[in-house]
């Protein structure tokens, strides 16, 4: 069992191999690499995007690197392969995004990534810090989770779904965040599960043993 954390140059990946690293040893997952190799890619079992930055640069570098991409997609689309996306692997996983300049996503989950306008003038964005999580959803990588347990955001855009039964989670703040999305084969994060402690490790455990 291989899963591989897609390495296109956007963002510091020691933090989440470490903690994929560590649960898989806790849940006997098998190994975890990060990988820049459209052929490990290709062929291994789960993916995890990670991203970090703006929404249009990390499009670009994701399409930038055309081998990984291309493997990704097939990986996802025709062999469907577990895959989760974090923070901007997340929202890439949108028909659009409209930060700085509107930018296609994968359009594997309907929906636009907009940038939070909170009610309270009183809270600021970037959206940075713990915030509790409202399940909406019992899927197979909340196990152990429940309403209430909190997740650590850094984002200043969230992901506005297009069909309600595809946000798994949200969290308040000045207004309904998205914080899980997910159909089919397919889950994001809007937080980091690498830095959310318990509940966050929890979750990647649960994604490495989820069979969909």
């Amino acid at each position: 069992m291989l899963t591989a954390i897609i390495d296109y140059e956007s963002g510091n990946l020691h933090s989440a191999e470490k903690a994929f690293q560590r649960m898989a040893r806790e849940v006997n997952a098998g190994e975890v690499v990060v990988t820049s190799d459209a052929d490990v890619v290709a062929h291994a079992d789960r993916l995890v995007l990670p991203g970090d930055g703006a929404f249009p640069a990390c499009a670009a570098e994701l399409r930038g690197h055309k081998g990984i991409y291309d493997a990704m997609v097939e990986a996802v689309e025709q062999k469907g392969r577990p895959f989760l996306g974090i923070c901007v692997g997340m929202q890439l996983m949108a028909s659009k995004g409209h930060e700085y300049t509107e930018t296609d996503g994968l359009d594997w989950v309907a929906g636009d990534v907009v940038r939070i306008e909170p009610s309270d003038n009183a809270l600021k964005v970037p959206h940075m810090g713990w915030n509790d999580l409202v399940l909406e959803s019992d899927h197979p990588v909340f196990a152990g989770v429940q309403t209430g347990d909190h997740t650590y955001f850094v984002h200043s855009y969230h992901f506005r779904v297009t069909n309600p039964a595809e946000r798994l989670a949200y969290v308040n703040y000045g207004q309904e965040v998205t914080a899980v999305i997910g159909r089919d084969t397919m889950v994001g994060m809007q937080f980091h599960p690498e830095k959310s402690q318990d509940v966050g490790l929890r979750m990647i455990g649960n994604f490495l043993t989820w069979t969909p």
